[in-house]
């Protein structure tokens, strides 16, 4: 059986490294579910998504968060098309959400993490995990911009709305949005967010060498050997942080079912009965398990791909429209909890 490779999704088949991919793959969905010949705001989007995270728009440098880079959004992204794609195909009596909902939904994917980039003219930060407290909250005022720039204004003020379910500064169920389709888009992006990351083949290692650093920026680890900067520190060590991996997966698991409402077994209906994000993320969690029995961190040997999260050889077409320029959002609101 062959060994499923790092830059892969979890079918091995597609490279969320290679935005050309990614948006290939999703555009193939969405115009099987709705007979679409074009798809022009998630083609743009992807091209925004892009220019964004390479550092190619003028009010923002590229994304310095190694963990939350854009191979993790890629990865959202597919698993929130395969999310919708397996929704429609077995919802019978509940209610479509249709083209402009799957849109909407990918949007809010790709920039769901948007809030880690630094604006060039923050002088006060030197890493983008430094915003790890308050992410989400940037992303959604970022959001707010940038929708109407897109010629999506209906949707600036939910899309901010919708990716505060891949975080903790409100709970999911006082999360103000319409119910009914606005609802279940956040509890599949959220649910997507949990099992794209957390099946990702080289996870473990992830966590070690690119999440604990984040968290010490971000201040909700100390730096080994020193004392911890914010009274918020969760972890003392990579080894303390991939001892305390399976636990946060029992408490992603409750919730992925009841929080979340199990949106997550709508995978098996795109995959046609399997869940292969569950059979990764099962596998990643029995070996957290083995390594926090033996404490033996050099047993992960898996080598991820490049920090920045994007293949050397890009293909990608970008838009032709010129980068989007926005304002740097507010960075005042509520302190998040964190999020993995």
């Amino acid at each position: 059986m062959a060994t499923r490779r790092s830059e892969f999704d979890v079918t091995d088949n597609i490279n969320t490294t290679d935005p050309s991919a990614v948006e290939q793959e999703v555009v193939r969905i969405y115009q099987e579910l709705y007979s679409a010949q074009t798809v022009p705001l998630i083609t743009r989007a992807f091209g925004d998504c892009v220019r964004f995270y390479r550092g190619a728009d003028a009010r923002y440098y590229a994304c310095d968060t190694a963990y939350h880079n854009l191979q993790h959004v890629f990865e959202v992204t597919l698993a929130m098309a395969r999310l919708i794609d397996g929704y429609e195909r077995s919802r019978r009596f509940s209610e479509p959400l249709g083209p402009d909902m799957f849109a909407l939904g990918i949007i809010a994917a790709l920039f769901h993490d948007i809030g880690y980039l630094r604006h060039r003219k923050d002088t006060r930060h030197r890493n983008g995990a430094e915003y790890t407290m308050r992410h989400v909250s940037r992303g959604a005022a970022f959001l707010e911009e940038y929708l109407p720039e897109l010629g999506a204004a209906e949707w600036a003020r939910v899309a901010g709305r919708i990716i505060h379910f891949t975080g903790y500064e409100v709970p999911v169920h006082r999360i103000d949005v319409p119910p009914g389709v606005y609802r279940l888009l956040g509890n599949m992006l959220g649910s997507a967010d949990i099992i794209a990351q957390m099946s990702d083949r080289c996870y473990l290692e992830k966590c070690r060498d690119r999440l604990f650093p984040e968290f010490v920026w971000g201040g909700l680890a100390s730096a080994q050997g020193s004392a911890p900067r914010k009274a918020t520190a969760l972890f003392n060590s990579p080894q303390d942080l991939l001892h305390k991996t399976p636990g946060f997966y029992r408490t992603a698991t409750v919730r992925l079912a009841d929080h979340l409402g199990a949106v997550f077994r709508h995978a098996e209906t795109h995959f046609g009965g399997d869940n292969p994000y569950l059979d990764e993320l099962s596998k990643n969690i029995r070996y957290a398990e083995r390594i926090a029995d033996s404490r033996d961190l050099a047993s992960l040997r898996r080598i991820p791909p490049p920090k920045h999260g994007f293949s050397t050889s890009m293909s990608t077409q970008l838009s032709s429209k010129p980068p989007v320029m926005l304002r740097e959002p507010s960075d005042s609101g509520s302190q998040l909890q964190g999020k993995l």
